[in-house]
């Protein structure tokens, strides 16, 4: 009696790492499709080996992509080492005059203290430099 319900206990068990292993294999399937279906020409992206770079062209036969990291350099890479798209085209959008406007910088008061790292540039200030 013991035996069995071991065995039942240890199907069981085989069965949900079966479930578990099916459903995470269809979810890593499903966001490379999506991450592929991101990769057109003028994307911004990163490489799995940490390279950022705007997509120029991509050759769908050779699956190659052209990267330019920086103005007039180009890496030809393999579409699969494209890790993550940082910015696609479609997605710029420019920003509505109320949205422009809550945007702008102001200037802090005298009376507020700077946030932590902020430098604050007094030309009335007094120099640090000594000479004693």
């Amino acid at each position: 009696m013991d035996q069995n319900i071991l065995t039942v206990v240890m199907v069981v068990i085989l069965a949900a790492l079966i479930f578990f292993m099916f459903r995470s294999s269809r979810r890593r399937q499903k966001q490379a499709s999506e991450l592929q279906k991101q990769v057109v020409p003028g994307a911004t992206v990163m490489t799995n080996f940490g390279v950022f770079g705007t997509i120029v062209s991509i050759d769908e036969e050779t699956n190659k992509v052209e990267l330019e990291t920086s103005p007039g350099h180009i890496l030809t890479v393999h579409r699969q080492t494209i890790g993550r798209v940082e910015t696609s085209p479609e997605v710029t959008e420019e920003e509505s005059p109320a949205d422009a406007a809550a945007s702008t910088t102001e200037t802090p008061a005298i009376d507020e203290k700077p946030a932590y790292g902020e430098r604050i540039e007094d030309a009335d200030a007094p120099s640090k430099k000594t000479d004693e």
